[in-house]
């Protein structure tokens, strides 16, 4: 690092604007507990690939490698679920085949770039809040079709994330 500037960089489906206040609406029909932390509107995403603190002298040479070949796909939504630790979660009915490879690719151009890889399974879904523990999820609720027709490498910082480049 010897001091270089350092960014928290993560690649996510960013929704649309129609797209996320369906997550919204579906953030807000939980039951949440006192002290849970629902994720701020402007935050709702899925996140690809998180690679943390990366130079930013590194990140032209991301942008160019993270353009990988891409085929647009749907999401259906309709899985709410409570993870373990209070992280309330949206996660698709089924992981359609264009988004594991698009997680694979995405995972083989960090690789040639030396950058590490998470090694759990990739396990797709929006984070809605977090120190949720108790929270109760809706019988039902909106009906969410997410029409993926890109990715984004993103920044985050404290006060909030920015998109650095837009795929394709």
């Amino acid at each position: 690092m010897d001091g270089d500037a350092q960014s928290r960089l993560f690649i996510a489906l960013w929704p649309d604007p129609q797209v996320r206040h369906v997550l919204r609406a579906w953030r807000d029909v939980w039951d949440w507990p006192r002290g849970a932390t629902p994720v701020r509107n402007e935050r709702l995403h899925m996140t690809l690939h998180f690679l943390g603190s990366v130079s930013q002298s590194r990140i032209s040479e991301l942008r160019e490698a993270l353009a990988v070949p891409f085929a647009p796909f749907e999401l259906e939504f309709g899985e709410q679920k409570l993870w373990r630790h209070g992280v309330a979660v949206m996660e698709p009915s089924t992981a359609p085949a264009q988004l594991v490879q698009l997680h694979a690719d995405l995972g083989d151009a960090l690789t040639r770039l030396d950058m590490q890889v998470e090694e759990r399974a990739f396990k797709p879904h929006v984070t809605l809040a977090r120190r949720a523990a108790n929270a109760l999820a809706p019988e039902g609720g909106p009906a969410l079709t997410w029409a993926v027709d890109g990715y984004a490498l993103m920044e985050s910082s404290p006060s909030g994330y920015t998109v650095i480049e837009h795929y394709p």
